[in-house]
């Protein structure tokens, strides 16, 4: 197992557990102690656990906001298994407005070998990078680069994306609860998302999971603002019956 899997792995068990010790995951991957040391120690200088004696917790901070070369590595099965739903939406000569987040990105760099004559606009640096390899027509925001995420915000950004209209605006999150709505890590990112949705005809919302009953810093959008909410597992019963009551197609 190499070192970027056997570090999402830790961090599924940290997520699922809350707290992991050292000997056990060591025999879990069958590695020596002082590995699973350095991993956690590498956890905790991104800010993603709080290290303790013989282990680590997940760190619980909701303006958590962790770089995209982390989030990148962080359930990617999960991310992969959405993007595969997202481009069952998307036709060829649609227009779309994509953010920044990784799980977002997963369906671009799908839909874009699947589908013809897309026209993609988006403030990712990471994705600019990807589509232009291909025979798409690109429209990058401009704006103030924000290296943690490799975004363009602020006010160049939004100004952009006031000028299109599109078919479809996909974003992700990191929190969304039925009392609080859609919420993220950061105000400039949440902002430039806002400007998204006000200029597409439909908005999908890719979240994994464990952003299910999570609260982040800063709310985006109430639910019943999105039309589409993909994830990778069936959520529970009463989160199906309240995305219903909010209009909002559950694809999972």
């Amino acid at each position: 197992m190499l070192a970027f899997e056997r570090k999402d792995k830790i961090l599924s068990e940290i997520k699922k557990n809350k707290k992991v010790h050292v000997s056990q995951l060591a025999k879990i991957f069958n590695v020596s102690e002082e590995t699973i040391r350095r991993d956690l120690d590498k956890l905790e200088k991104e800010g993603i656990v709080d290290r303790s004696y013989g282990g680590a917790t997940l760190s619980q901070h909701t303006n958590e906001d962790l770089p995209y070369a982390t989030r990148n590595v962080i359930k990617v099965e999960e991310k992969k298994k959405i993007a595969t739903k997202t481009t069952s939406l998307i036709k060829t000569g649609d227009s779309l407005i994509a953010d920044t987040s990784s799980t977002v990105f997963e369906a671009l760099n799908l839909l874009v070998r699947e589908k013809e004559n897309l026209t993609i606009i988006t403030n990712s640096i990471t994705a600019v990078d990807l589509l232009s390899k291909f025979k798409v027509h690109l429209i990058l925001t401009g704006g103030t680069l924000r290296t943690k995420s490799n975004s363009l915000i602020g006010s160049d950004a939004a100004n952009t994306i006031s000028r299109y209209f599109v078919d479809y605006a996909i974003i992700s999150c990191k929190g969304l609860t039925m009392e609080n709505g859609i919420t993220d890590s950061n105000e400039p990112e949440a902002e430039i998302k806002n400007h998204m949705l006000e200029r597409a005809n439909k908005v999908i919302l890719v979240a994994d999971s464990s952003k299910f009953d999570k609260n982040a810093f800063i709310k985006i959008v109430d639910i019943s603002e999105i039309d589409y909410l993909i994830t990778d597992q069936e959520p529970t019963h009463e989160w199906q019956q309240f995305l219903k009551e909010k209009d909002v197609t559950l694809i999972y």
